[in-house]
């Protein structure tokens, strides 16, 4: 398994300060040990309008400079709008991520079945006024016909990647998928070799170590990409933990996950991503500073959980 850092982290909506431009990404994700990045499909770093073949060009060379890979780009897409425009629009900017992660020599696109997004206030990302905007929106449109509208654009998505030779992976992120169970479901009804699982801790419903890890072994050799998250202390004796999670949440089970992706033949990427607003103990913002030292904690965190249950 190898460690990959996911741009979100760095997009500048998250912390007090700029968002680094792909290149510089790029050497902060040298320079803290990791073996890949993850490019976020928006602005401002994986944005497929942005970025025309000299760019591209510029990217793939930049990385393969550094000895950094490609591992692939996110999609931040909503498959569910029961408007035909809608699930198109978010159609045509997928097809364009495919190409673009094809273009960069990556090897997986991350797939959402319905995604809110997020909106600013002050600056900084927050996801506060996007998902209940999402739950209101076309309140006579049922689960279930929902469902099929993200069945039936993962279904073109598919096709899409494999005309590519890129893998799509379903991400296990809410709203409408509930459980891992309903992305192997997704998974199964489309039945396409380009579908795959994106099965990330964090987003499992439970942490006690029955279900992770039969999660884990249900999604198999469909588990096509990874990534993990949170925040880290070092204790006193040199070890690195995660910090105490929020109220009413237990701490993400890696050691179980990891363990069950041993088992299962994992040999992917576990990219970190920090995805939520970084603010000290008085709930000020902080700076750039602050993501630096999470993201070199976390490269080094999953380091030691990997080499833990690798041994």
């Amino acid at each position: 398994m190898k460690i990959g850092l996911y741009s979100i982290t760095y997009a500048g909506i998250w912390y007090d300060g700029p968002a680094l431009s792909v290149k510089e990404l790029i050497g902060r994700a040298k320079a803290q040990g990791y073996s890949g990045v993850e490019l976020d499909g928006k602005r401002p770093h994986g944005n497929p309008m942005d970025l025309d073949e000299q760019a591209r060009d510029a990217i793939r060379s930049e990385a393969a400079r550094l000895g950094i890979e490609i591992v692939g780009v996110a999609s931040n897409n909503d498959f569910s709008s029961p408007v035909p425009e809608h699930r198109q629009c978010q159609l045509l900017m997928v097809r364009e991520q495919i190409r673009l992660c094809a273009d960069l020599g990556g090897k997986v696109v991350r797939l959402f079945g319905a995604w809110p997004g997020v909106t600013f206030r002050e600056g900084l990302a927050t996801y506060d006024l996007a998902r209940p905007a999402w739950e209101r929106a076309f309140p006579g449109s049922t689960r279930l016909e929902r469902w099929r509208f993200v069945r039936g654009c993962l279904t073109e998505s598919a096709a899409f990647a494999q005309a590519e030779g890129i893998v799509v992976a379903l991400q296990n992120h809410g709203p409408l998928i509930r459980h891992w169970r309903d992305v192997l479901d997704l998974v199964w009804e489309v039945d396409s070799p380009a579908l795959k699982v994106c099965l990330d801790a964090p987003m499992l419903i439970r942490q006690d170590t029955d279900f992770v890890r039969e999660a884990v072994h249900a999604v198999g050799a469909l588990q096509a990409h990874c990534h993990f998250g949170g925040e880290f202390r070092r204790l006193p004796d040199g070890r690195i933990a995660q910090k105490r999670p929020s109220l009413g949440r237990a701490p993400i089970n890696y050691r179980a996950y990891l363990q069950a992706l041993v088992e299962i033949g994992y040999q992917g990427y576990l990219c970190y991503e920090f995805c939520h607003p970084a603010l000290d103990e008085r709930h000020e913002r902080l700076g750039l500073a602050a993501i630096d030292e999470q993201a070199r904690l976390a490269r080094s965190f999953m380091h030691e959980q990997i080499a833990a249950v690798s041994g």
